[in-house]
């Protein structure tokens, strides 16, 4: 060691400190020389170590970066956090979608309440009909209470309404009947028995058809009334059966169905044209009728209506009206004063 470096021999009576010895003063930090990393202690050189150059601090590197890869078809797609936002905003709309159906059906709800309770039967209150819209200044008033958006609940009210509106159309179609059978008679004066026809269906069919199919179809869905369904099926089932008797139009019923207005154009082209418009109306009337008879069947099954309902809705009423009891109960009084008087007058 001593051919790198000398190190002055200590004097026994002098109190020397290390740490000042010149060998370890020369490399220390608050000297001009370099650091430890930049000097090398064991380099041959006899100079003194070379002085210390303070470098600029320098920014940081940035790495390059590169675009990145596409993915290959068989490389698996990291989706990150995108698909559990995506989820969570399909669930929350699904709940908002659900929330507002639930407020749209509890405000029909108690709007349904409020005309309810409105219309209701108080004591010394009545329920004003309001079917036939007839004007104020008619002798005769509205004999029915109706309101579809009222009565009827609203899954129903779709099926009820279609039916107010085919009742039209089926009056509609009658109308247009007697239009096209007095055209007829107009240009041939021997179809008068047809025109008669015509005039008594109109007159027959329209209050019939209200009053027989669509009021029992109505308080069916009103009032889930068994007895009314089977009403509704009995008696409109014969209106599909005539709606079809009306298109095929047998000469001399009265009805402008096919025959009668193919026979017609032999006539009158203009006549035998109002009437084949009458057979078309006829036809989409039978068609319509089949359809709307399946359907009500159809909604009739998701009920809890059913034969043996029907026959007690139909012994409960009968025996609820008060002109069926005073009958019976004047019937069992003249029975018990005959036998009576039979018992009293045979000879003893």
């Amino acid at each position: 060691m001593s051919k790198y470096t000398s190190f002055a021999e200590p004097t026994g009576t002098d109190d020397h400190n290390p740490f000042q010895d010149p060998a370890v003063t020369q490399h220390s930090s608050n000297t001009g020389y370099a650091t430890l990393d930049l000097y090398n202690p064991f380099d041959n050189t006899t100079g003194p170590p070379p002085p210390y150059e303070a470098t600029s601090p320098s920014a940081p590197s940035v790495p390059a970066q590169t675009p990145p890869s596409r993915t290959t078809p068989t490389e698996p797609r990291n989706y990150g956090s995108y698909t559990s936002q995506t989820a969570v905003n399909a669930t929350t709309a699904e709940l908002l979608r659900k929330q507002e159906e639930l407020e749209k059906k509890a405000q029909e709800l108690e709007r349904r309440e409020r005309e309810l309770e409105s219309h209701s039967l108080g004591p010394g209150a009545s329920r004003q009909n309001n079917w036939p819209p007839l004007p104020s200044f008619c002798p005769v008033g509205p004999c029915f209470y109706q309101d579809i958006n009222v009565e009827i609940t609203q899954h129903f009210q779709r099926t009820v309404t279609f039916m107010y509106y085919f009742w039209m159309f089926c009056t509609c179609a009658l109308l247009l009947n007697l239009v096209s059978s007095l055209a007829m008679f107009c240009v041939d004066t021997s179809g008068g028995v047809g025109l008669g026809l015509a005039i008594l269906w109109a007159l027959l069919f329209t209050p019939c058809s209200f009053l027989c199919w669509y009021r029992p179809v109505y308080k069916a869905f009103r009032s889930d009334s068994s007895f009314n369904f089977f009403v509704f099926f009995f008696v409109f089932f014969a209106q599909v059966v005539v709606s079809v008797i009306m298109t095929i139009g047998i000469p001399g019923w009265g009805f402008s169905g096919w025959i009668v207005s193919l026979a017609a154009l032999k006539t009158s082209v203009p006549v035998g044209a109002i009437m084949m418009m009458n057979a078309v109306l006829f036809t989409a009337q039978a068609a319509m009728g089949f359809v709307m008879l399946k359907k009500v069947h159809s909604l009739y099954r998701q009920t809890d209506a059913s034969f043996q309902k029907a026959q007690a809705e139909f012994a409960t009423g009968v025996m609820s009206n008060q002109a069926v009891r005073q009958a019976a109960t004047t019937a069992a009084t003249s029975a018990a004063t005959s036998a009576a008087q039979g018992a009293f007058n045979a000879p003893r």
